[in-house]
């Protein structure tokens, strides 16, 4: 252990201002605890940033490993009657035992108490440090699963060590395997990622929720970032996939809205193509179309992972030909959710009969040769009000499959990198075993922990290939760029011609 870290730990949980409100909530005993609750979450971080897995033993050990001078000032070596006095595990034990007990409910339903998940948001956004919690507003969510340590019940119902675990699906690794059945809890993550236009920015998550499997994650976070928004941390892009996306209007996309968030989502292939019309205009993923839109246009799919270069030109020219039939927004939401649309002939995107002055446009622009015969509203208004009702699960920033949609959910992969970070075998992997605690507080207590540190050595690479690009600049080279790490099936034949019969 060196001070730097020791100081950093100390500064994040003094920052949080956890320590205090869980002091109180622990009972006072005829002799006064050794271990406060401020050593024991700075214990439990030295700990995690150590590469250890979250054991109470490994804690105890790095409490004690301290040197004198901050083993006496945090309280782990006291003067006893018949002299020093070193930490014992049993206290650490003790005054984890007495954290958990306060904050548990005394009819589990599988997710956070409040009390329990504002300390932890406290304690998380004390990481991401003050220089970057004005530095973007987009968040990348997703969840992954957190096994338990303990074994799984035989049957449905049969005894259990963690009976607030459950069964939940999560991908499966095998060929062939779409998904499997395993043992614990789900894990959302709210991760950093830059603005669209925006310089780089640390990938820190500033949000977790840890839930039974049998609660759905989903409208299980909502609240995480609705309480998000009300403390001063305004919502903006918020990425996410089809997981997300295919949830019921009222547990996702509704309410995020109503806060100010700017979905950007990859949508479920049941929620693509043409959802039915309004005032005559085309709902189709997501936005509304004139309804003389070219059916050819409106079989637009997205791009496939393997897309090539032509590929991806071609998509694009298709996706910026079908924008010139959708409506153009013209205002924001307002209190209710409503917003205007104007249609794209008086808009000035295309040529339309019905709209004699947009005749007057550049012949360059499509024109609708066969408007419908009796026009629909959209077509005789020049802008017409849309409910929220309409498209709520679908409606998002860009339109989808566009390019500005593509780029934008490229974000996305932060969260993808955030669940890989704490499952590096290399560093902290939260496999079973690395917590054998068990229980939802404990588990949440130990995550939220490791998040903390998670978000330490993602500011310190950060600081690091910021500092190596300035010196680079300033030898006037070009920056440093990742190496390609994926090898594509010409690179494997390639391999393959020289190696030993």
């Amino acid at each position: 252990m060196n001070r730097p870290d020791l100081a950093t730990y100390e500064a994040i949980v003094d920052a949080s201002g956890v320590a205090s409100p869980l002091e109180a909530l622990l009972p006072v005993g005829v002799r006064s605890r050794q271990l406060r609750v401020r050593t024991l979450l700075v214990g439990i971080l030295l700990a995690l940033s150590d590469g250890r897995a979250a054991h109470l033993s490994r804690v105890h050990a790095a409490l004690v490993a301290l040197e004198e001078t901050e083993r006496r000032r945090l309280g782990v070596e006291v003067e006893w009657k018949g002299g020093p006095h070193e930490l014992t595990y049993r206290q650490t034990e003790r005054t984890f035992g007495l954290i958990v007990a306060a904050l548990e409910q005394e009819h589990p339903d599988g997710e956070p108490t409040e009390m329990l998940q504002g300390l932890i948001d406290q304690l998380v956004e004390a990481s991401v440090g003050a220089h970057y919690k004005e530095a973007t507003r987009s968040l990348a969510i997703d969840w992954t699963d957190v096994e338990s340590f303990a074994r799984a019940p035989i049957e449905e119902g049969g005894p259990t060590a963690d009976p607030e675990a459950s069964w939940g699906h999560r991908r499966g690794n095998g060929p062939g395997q779409r998904d499997e059945l395993f043992y614990g809890f789900y894990l959302g993550l709210a991760t950093m990622v830059r603005e669209e236009s925006g310089a780089e920015v640390p990938e820190l998550v500033r949000r977790l929720l840890l839930t039974s499997c049998h609660v759905d994650p989903v409208p299980a976070f909502v609240p995480v970032l609705e309480h998000m928004a009300d403390t001063k941390v305004p919502l903006g892009d918020v990425l996410c996939d089809s997981g997300y996306s295919h949830r019921i209007p009222e547990h996702w996309a509704l309410p995020l809205r109503a806060r100010g968030a700017k979905l950007v989502m990859d949508l479920h292939p049941h929620d693509r193509g043409r959802q039915g019309t309004f005032q005559g205009a085309i709902c189709w993923n997501g936005s509304l179309y004139c309804p003389s839109t070219p059916v050819g246009l409106l079989a637009l799919e997205p791009l496939a992972r393997s897309a090539s270069s032509d590929e991806i030109s071609a998509h694009d020219t298709r996706s910026a030909e079908l924008d010139r039939y959708r409506f153009s927004v013209l205002s924001a939401d307002d209190t209710d959710g409503h917003h205007r649309v104007m249609c794209p002939a008086a808009a000035g995107k295309l040529r339309c009969p019905e709209r004699p002055e947009s005749m007057a446009l550049s012949h360059a622009r499509p024109e609708i040769l066969a408007p419908p015969e009796h026009a629909p509203v959209c077509c005789t208004q020049v802008s017409i009000t849309v409910p929220p009702s309409v498209n709520a699960k679908t409606r998002q920033k860009h339109p989808y499959p566009s390019e500005a949609h593509r780029l934008s959910y490229g974000r996305r992969s932060a969260a993808e990198r955030a669940n890989a970070t704490i499952k590096d075998p290399a560093s902290n992997d939260i496999a079973p075993g690395w917590c054998r605690l068990m229980g939802l507080v404990p588990m949440t207590m130990m995550l939220s922990c490791l998040i903390v540190v998670r978000n330490q050595r993602v500011l310190a690479s950060f600081a690091a290939r910021h500092a190596e690009n300035e010196r680079r600049a300033a030898q006037g080279l070009a920056p440093k760029t990742r190496r390609r790490r994926r090898k594509t099936i010409a690179d494997l034949v390639a391999a393959s011609a020289n190696a030993p019969p």
